[in-house]
């Protein structure tokens, strides 16, 4: 006998409703970039982010409100009991695991562009798609730091400490004085586990351009970036790839 036709959620199985459920969240995610990406091309990058704020503050208290009613937990602060009373070794733990989830969906993406249409356009997809991260995670932490605007050197160093890369990889910043400082790039982890694959360095150089100018440039516009090397550049061991950055 053949499966009874389903018509809608109510006609699926504990298991078929449980997957329906991970994409609803999904869609709800999916949805919500796209506006923020119409939003932005329609009225620019700054609106977008100034529309943004003020979305997420009102969103994301009306959707984890609603999911504690279903679920049953308590909520402290906005946030779930759980979460907000976890020790903090824990909660540094899951800041670490967040971030590589990621770094792994980043690079699905390029392999599954890679895989089906070759490494250029992979490579054009993936520093198109830093050119539009950068600004906005610089934007999301300076927020969060309620930074000044135009806060100099001294707010790009900060900024650089709570990006997603800072949470899984090791980076270091060297003074040069009141007009510039060097960042670098000690551990990548993408580059070392190509290490011990014993393949070649990814030459992310091009994506590096974009992604490090980009996000300087969205913290205080005066800010320029100047390559000192990156892969596919020859580079000592100490680091993979380091950015000078300076007041013009």
């Amino acid at each position: 006998m053949s499966e009874p036709e389903k018509r809608s959620a109510a006609d699926m199985s504990k298991p078929e409703l449980a997957q329906y459920l991970a994409g609803l969240f999904h869609r709800t995610i999916m949805h919500h970039v796209l506006w923020f990406t119409e939003v932005r091309h329609q009225m620019g990058h700054k609106r977008a982010m100034q529309i943004l704020d003020q979305v997420v503050k009102t969103s994301s208290g009306i959707q984890i409100k609603r999911i504690s009613k279903v679920l049953g937990f308590e909520l402290k602060d906005g946030l779930p009991a759980s979460l907000a009373d976890m020790p903090e070794k824990k909660l540094k733990e899951l800041v670490e695991a967040a971030s590589v989830n990621w770094l792994a969906n980043d690079g699905i993406w390029f392999q599954a562009v890679e895989n089906t249409h070759g490494m250029n356009e992979a490579k054009r997809c993936n520093d198109s798609s830093w050119a539009q991260f950068s600004p906005v995670e610089a934007d999301l932490i300076s927020r969060m730091l309620d930074l000044p605007e135009n806060p100099g050197l001294e707010g790009l160093k900060k900024a650089l400490g709570f990006r997603l890369y800072a949470n899984v990889n090791t980076q270091s910043i060297i003074d040069e004085g009141e007009s510039s400082f060097v960042f670098q790039m000690n551990d990548c982890r993408v580059q070392s586990a190509r290490k011990r694959r014993n393949l070649p360095d990814y030459p992310c150089k091009s994506a590096g351009l974009v992604e490090y100018s980009y996000f300087a440039r969205a913290i205080d516009p005066r800010i320029k970036t100047e390559c000192l090397g990156c892969p596919p550049d020859v580079h000592p061991e100490e680091w993979y790839c380091a950015w000078r950055f300076y007041l013009d």
